[in-house]
Order: C-alpha cells, then structure tokens, then sequence
C-alpha cells in the first residue's frame, strides 16, 4: 500500500530552528528563502516525496506543522 504525505507549517509561528529538516527521512522539508512577520526563515515542503511519517511534527520544538496521510 502506497502513502503519500504533505505537511502544513503555520509559517508565522515556525522560527526557523531546522530541527524538522533535519528529522525527514525523504528530505522532503527546507527553509524557505521568505521571512516570516518576525523575521524568521520558515520551514516548507519543497517536493512530493513526503510519506506522512510525522517525524517533523514530533520533533517540532513549538508544534507549528501538521502532517497529512493519504493511501493511495
């Protein structure tokens, strides 16, 4: 069974920290080369690779990313 996955990170909250980044199995998340309102580089989803395995989300100092799973 196939699953595909996709984050949502409330971008005015996330600071940048890179701990997501460096969490993802598919390397799925990058800092985006936008500011936030407070100046921070946010993190986002950068290709289709994402298989919904909440490994950002857990390790998410300040619980900004939401994580979604389909099967396929």
């Amino acid at each position: 069974m196939a699953v595909k996955g996709a984050i949502e990170v409330d971008v005015q909250k996330c600071k940048g920290c890179s701990v997501c980044i460096d969490n993802c199995p598919t390397k799925s998340i990058e800092l985006s080369k936008k500011v936030n309102n407070k100046g921070y580089n946010y993190a986002e989803m950068v290709n289709g690779d994402c298989i919904g395995c909440a490994s950002c989300g857990m390790v998410c100092p300040d619980g900004v990313i939401t994580v979604y799973k389909a099967k396929l």
